[in-house]
């Protein structure tokens, strides 16, 4: 027998980012909250960088993550820059 989750900040919007998981009012996708924690913004930092949103949706879109990691790693690989798109002067801070 297998149980769905119900998220109550996380939607899809097939207008916003092609439908890809966001924080439900904003363009904020799961992956930007998983690529800011992978590099290590804390969830309090990133209240405030983002001040419209909150830290109950920022923990939910890690539960998100958590719970659906296959997918949104997916999403950032899809999303990833190239390294040869980057300049040699930033690719190597």
């Amino acid at each position: 027998m297998s149980t769905s989750v119900g998220y109550r900040y996380i939607t899809r919007n097939p207008g916003i980012l092609s439908g890809e998981p966001i924080i439900e009012g904003t363009r904020i996708s799961v992956r930007t909250i998983v690529e800011k924690w992978r590099i290590g913004y804390s969830p309090e930092e990133m209240v405030e960088g983002m001040p419209h949103i909150t830290l109950a949706q920022i923990f939910e879109a890690m539960s998100y993550y958590h719970d659906n990691q296959s997918e949104i790693d997916e999403y950032i690989e899809r999303n990833r820059v190239p390294d040869e798109w980057i300049h040699p002067l930033v690719r190597d801070l």
